[in-house]
């Protein structure tokens, strides 16, 4: 009930009006890549055109998202945020169509990087939104980060599942006409809504360097979860198909998020003298805990026990290094720091997915999950020599824009 409670009270920041559009908004940046794929490989018949395209929306999303970030801190998440969900949502409906019309690749290519590029953030900018109002109070702050961290997991969940089942019903391209109408709907009441910060003092805009020591052992501690996502995809896939039940890889990889949000709920129940860098340092150690048992998985059954219990360590993790930044940027740029976070992540679990996908040809199928666990080591290394209360000591944020201090 104490965890009911503390939800109540984190949710009343923004509203829960809020928090269905962020959930909704978020859902077009899971659906965009699988149904990019989904998508140009039924249209053109090559799954290589489908990964190029695909590879492109990634990459672009991973160089432009701290950009976006660094334009919502200078200029204000209203504006940023409605340019971006149009672009975003014009760019989908023009992939569709190149795609529909066999136009060249490169057209292809450069819809999908416009999609990339364009992603509204609303993830990485509901994090900066809830760490301002929350205005330095550390339960309050978990509690939000935490009821997040669900509303991010539930997206990533559903969001493959509402493709594959559009892609199976109607057609790939409906699936990602409603990821358009999604975030060209969900990401403008997202961005004009009262809480949305608006453009950051000049004396903030530029308040000190972003990458600092500390910041850098983040991005480099979500680097390694970004390898350990992309080897464990990799490996489900593998493993599935070599045991005859390649139709149940989906389903495996669905109930790592399932697990993962319901840790993620539970992290607000942790008490407050538990501080975040122990946190980290417990996380990390669940984290390769978890990543062990795979190398052993022999049926589907354990394949299914044994990710469902990787994803319990997943959320807490994210949560905790999230909830880091706040001591770790100048305040002027909060977003763009969230914003390369997710970049990093996601440039590791491409680089994840390449370095797991050689490693099951030359090895066998469960030879991918060395990758999660030789990632989820260096993870906890890192954590056990860095995530000290010293070096991530809490101090003031300064004070933003009044549009900030709004409550609902």
């Amino acid at each position: 009930m104490a965890v009911v409670r503390t939800f109540r009270t984190a949710a009343r920041l923004t509203g829960g009006r809020v928090l269905l559009w962020s959930l909704l908004g978020r859902l077009p940046n899971a659906m965009c890549p699988i149904g990019a794929l989904l998508l140009v490989t039924h249209n053109s018949g090559s799954v290589w055109q489908g990964s190029a395209v695909t590879g492109a929306l990634a990459v672009a999303q991973a160089a432009g998202g701290p950009l976006v970030g660094r334009l919502a801190d200078r200029r204000g998440q209203r504006t940023v945020g409605l340019v971006a969900a149009g672009v975003n949502s014009l760019a989908i409906v023009a992939l569709v169509l190149a795609s529909g019309a066999g136009m060249p690749l490169p057209v292809q290519l450069a819809a999908a990087a416009l999609i990339g590029a364009s992603v509204p953030l609303i993830g990485p900018l509901s994090r900066s939104r809830w760490l301002r109002l929350a205005d330095g109070d550390c339960d309050l702050t978990s509690a939000a980060l935490s009821l997040d961290g669900t509303v991010d997991e539930i997206s990533f969940t559903t969001g493959p599942a509402l493709i594959g089942v559009l892609a199976t019903l109607l057609d790939p391209a409906a699936g990602l006409l409603l990821a358009a109408a999604l975030v060209g709907v969900c990401g403008t009441l997202f961005a004009v809504h009262p809480t949305a910060p608006g453009a950051a003092p000049a004396r903030l805009r530029t308040g000190g360097p972003l990458l600092s020591t500390p910041y850098a052992l983040l991005l480099a501690g979500m680097a390694l979860l970004g390898v350990c996502f992309g080897s464990v995809q990799v490996g489900v896939t593998a493993t599935t198909t070599e045991l005859g039940h390649p139709g149940a890889a989906g389903l495996i990889y669905g109930f790592l998020g399932c697990t993962s949000a319901f840790a993620g709920v539970a992290t607000a129940a942790l008490p407050a003298r538990v501080g975040l860098p122990a946190r980290l340092r417990i996380g990390t150690a669940l984290l390769l805990g978890a990543a062990l048992p795979l190398l052993t998985v022999s049926g589907v059954g354990g394949l299914a026990l044994a990710i469902g219990c990787l994803g319990v360590a997943v959320a807490p993790q994210m949560i905790t290094m999230f909830g880091l930044v706040e001591r770790t940027v100048p305040a002027g740029r909060l977003g763009e720091a969230m914003a390369a976070l997710v970049s990093s992540i996601t440039l590791a679990q491409s680089a994840g997915t390449l370095a797991a996908g050689w490693v099951a040809e030359q090895y066998g199928p469960t030879a991918p999950f060395r990758v999660t666990a030789a990632a989820a080591l260096a993870a906890l290394l890192l954590a056990a020599l860095t995530a000290t209360e010293s070096r991530y000591r809490r101090r003031e944020l300064a004070v933003l824009a009044p549009e900030s201090a709004v409550r609902v």
